[in-house]
């Protein structure tokens, strides 16, 4: 069974700059299949939601924060969700970043 999948604001936006990113420095082709991993891996939370690594970062508004890489080429990106009443995406990004400061903060433009 999967669960209902709410997608933040945030999380929406980081997925928007980075297909752009991939379409106007690789080409179209990357682009799509960087969306066709982001929507494969948030099916597989959807139906899964215990596959991510619970993280523990001090702030507590990241209390109950999971995190889960996207498919290969792609695994390099994190998918960081919650569990609420279905499953709650809050950001989605590059796993190399300084993770607690990124995560509370707006995406870049």
């Amino acid at each position: 069974m999967s669960l209902k999948v709410f997608l933040s604001e945030r999380a929406e936006q980081d997925a928007v700059l980075q297909y752009r990113w991939y379409f106007n420095q690789v080409d179209l082709e990357l682009a799509e299949r960087y969306l066709s991993a982001l929507n494969h891996t948030i099916e597989k939370i959807a139906s899964h939601p215990s596959l991510g690594v619970k993280r523990s970062f001090a702030a507590p508004e990241l209390s109950g924060v999971r995190s889960l890489p996207l498919e290969r080429p792609f695994d390099r990106h994190l998918i960081f969700y919650r569990r609420t009443e279905g499953i709650s995406i809050e950001r989605i990004m590059h796993g190399s970043r300084d993770l607690t400061r990124r995560l509370l903060e707006e995406p870049e433009n």
